[in-house]
């Protein structure tokens, strides 16, 4: 038997392994459909749980043809920098602390401090 020589060979880059007596498991083919009307088919294998959505390639979300509705989580509504601000002052509080900061500004710029109108 003669010896191989690896030199020249990019180790890293190739694989030595063959595909000799590899038995592929059975596939099946799923489709989503989003709701631009994208239709994308991927193959799973039987054994695999199909997911209920899949994100489509234009970014939303695609649902499985001919499957269950999927359950959506639901989501938790967005704090804004308003809704954290009320949470800690009420509006009256917020009426005057924004009329002493306008007044120390007028004082800095040397004009006359102004009374607010209801």
């Amino acid at each position: 038997m003669a010896e191989r020589t690896l030199r020249g060979t990019r180790m890293v880059s190739f694989s030595m392994e063959t595909t000799d007596n590899v038995v592929p498991s059975d596939r099946q083919i799923t489709a989503y459909l989003c709701e631009d009307g994208h239709r994308t088919e991927l193959p799973f294998s039987v054994e695999a749980d199909i997911p209920g959505t899949w994100e489509c390639r234009c970014g939303k979300l695609g649902k499985l043809v001919d499957g269950p509705e999927p359950e959506m989580k639901p989501t938790k509504h967005v704090r804004t920098h308003w809704d954290m601000l009320l949470e800690r002052r009420s509006i009256p509080e917020l009426e005057e602390l924004l009329d002493e900061r306008l007044a120390l500004l007028r004082a800095k710029r040397g004009e006359k401090p102004r009374k607010r109108s209801a």
